[in-house]
């Protein structure tokens, strides 16, 4: 750990996907993901860092709750406000780096003691929209509490330009690109319309950062932002969006910069990415060296999950055989959630290190998920209870009373087997994905069926993305007022009506199409 005085250092506290607000109606997991965002504001305090940095989904919702408004803004206030002062030297034009009324850092108003600064990137679940085109971490910059920076107006045509920070000889230029639609983004590089600017002296002695928020692993062919497309004079990548935690930075051997991905920093789906440890981790820059020191989260909920193929298991092998077996599976089953549960509760009480040893810790009640291949290769077969009686076996006992197992076949066909697999392992990370590619697809079927030559498609993809995903019901309106000002600046463009007539038939197609899991 790097000398808490040293004035060379820049130490940043790097987190990202805290999903403030996630299932938070429910009663026993309700307060998770605040809890857990507290926890990390705890830390830049108590770690005493220079600056605290956020990859994006500061929030779950487009439009969070006031309850989570709320949380967020007394966990910052409580942690990052103070008489402190903040030792990093601002050496860009804020006005470039920050829109809105108040278009200069924080910590540089008069009217504001900040201590520690949080500089943020928006993400897809909590990106601007409606009228005005804000979203969340615009209120948080407005009332001071947050840097809202790297901002993606045009998703067409992408200017990244750096925050540059200095603390003693240590230059830090951070770079940021908030969240743009995966398909989108990668046809702007590979159209060359994404600029990156570096500082205009003595390129060599900046440190460059970047935030990213976007599939890191190619779900679709399109559907991602290969590490390649991002520019070589990047010395660290924090990749946002991505759940599972991989905190240690890894060398990409073809353009030499490091790339971190933090993970969230609450479970939002029971996937093995989401099981394993939540971290956070401390980068202290010094010239152009960098460290990383990671720190478990200890108010994270425990998960365990496992996967068993009940014809394989020893205890189960002959029941396939045995007429009327469901109880005897039943049996099996509940006991190796048993076993989990324990598994759980061992794990959550050795991350609770330095509490006394006299304190009875309350374990909070786990988050268990066993996946069960009912498969019988060799005949017979598995009598299984429903899923959710089953889980409901477990009321008390667990944090997901309803969903803790979860059966499945495999093809016998092994092309079929094949495929199966790669759907089990994506299935959750691409809900989202396969979401967005119907709006596109919906979008170009529809303007190649009406021949249109002039409406602007993507902005129109957008607008339907934004209708049906975040539930705003004014986007169409907004994207045809928008539309039409552009065309009467240019041409005639289409009519009133001919504009009119296609926000309508999106309006009338989208509302009938549930919307996805978020």
């Amino acid at each position: 750990m790097p000398d808490l005085g040293d004035a060379e250092t820049i130490r940043i506290l790097v987190a990202t996907d805290n999903h403030v607000g996630y299932n938070e109606r429910d009663p026993i997991r309700g307060d998770d993901s605040w809890k857990s965002f507290h926890e990390v504001m705890c830390l830049a305090r108590e770690r005493d860092v220079d600056m605290v940095l956020l990859a994006g989904d500061l929030f779950h919702e487009n439009k969070p709750s006031r309850k989570s408004m709320y949380q967020v803004m007394r966990s910052i206030r409580m942690n990052c406000l103070g008489d402190k002062p903040c030792e990093l030297e601002l050496l860009s034009d804020a006005s470039e780096n920050f829109q809105g009324a108040f278009n200069h850092v924080n910590y540089e108003d008069l009217d504001i003691n900040v201590a520690i600064p949080i500089f943020s990137i928006h993400g897809n679940h909590d990106d601007p929209s409606g009228e005005g085109h804000l979203a969340a971490l615009d209120i948080l910059q407005v009332s001071g509490l947050l840097n809202y920076y790297g901002r993606t107006p045009e998703s067409d045509n992408i200017q990244v330009k750096p925050v540059l920070l200095q603390k003693g000889r240590t230059k830090l230029a951070l770079y940021g690109m908030s969240n743009v639609r995966d398909e989108r983004l990668f046809r702007t590089f590979r159209d060359g319309k994404v600029k990156f600017y570096q500082p205009s002296v003595q390129k060599e002695d900046w440190f460059n950062l970047i935030c990213v928020h976007q599939n890191h692993h190619a779900y679709t062919e399109t559907g991602y932002l290969p590490e390649n497309f991002l520019p070589e004079f990047l010395d660290l990548v924090i990749w946002g969006h991505e759940h599972e935690c991989l905190i240690n930075p890894k060398l990409n051997p073809e353009t030499k910069f490091h790339v971190m991905q933090p993970g969230s920093s609450v479970a939002t789906s029971l996937v093995p990415g989401e099981a394993v440890t939540k971290q956070v981790s401390i980068v202290s820059i010094t010239g152009r060296d960098f460290k990383c020191e990671p720190i478990p989260l200890k108010t994270v909920r425990p998960f365990v999950m496992k996967e068993i193929v009940l014809s394989e298991e020893k205890g189960a092998q002959k029941l396939a055989r045995k007429e009327n077996n469901r109880t005897e599976v039943t049996r099996f089953l509940m006991t190796i959630v048993e076993e989990l549960i324990e598994q759980a509760k061992a794990e959550w009480l050795a991350m609770q290190e330095d509490v006394e040893e006299e304190e009875e810790l309350e374990v909070p009640l786990p988050l268990v998920r066993l996946r069960v291949e009912i498969s019988t290769p060799e005949g017979g077969s598995y009598d299984c209870e429903n899923p959710q009686r089953f889980s409901n076996r477990f009321v008390g006992k667990v944090a997901n009373v309803n969903d803790v197992v979860q059966f499945y076949r495999k093809k016998k066909n092994a092309a079929n087997r094949k495929k199966d697999d790669d759907v089990d392992a994506t299935a959750v990370s691409q809900l989202s994905t396969l979401d967005t590619v119907k709006v596109e697809q919906l979008v170009r079927e529809f303007l190649s069926a009406q021949s249109l030559s002039i409406l602007p498609q993507n902005s129109f993809g957008d607008a339907v993305a934004q209708f049906i995903d975040k539930d705003d019901k004014h986007a169409m309106e907004i994207w045809k007022t928008c539309s039409l000002e552009a065309s009467r600046r240019g041409h005639e463009g289409r009519s009133d009506s001919s504009l009119n007539q296609m926000a309508g038939t999106v309006n009338s197609t989208a509302s009938g199409k549930t919307n996805p899991e978020r």
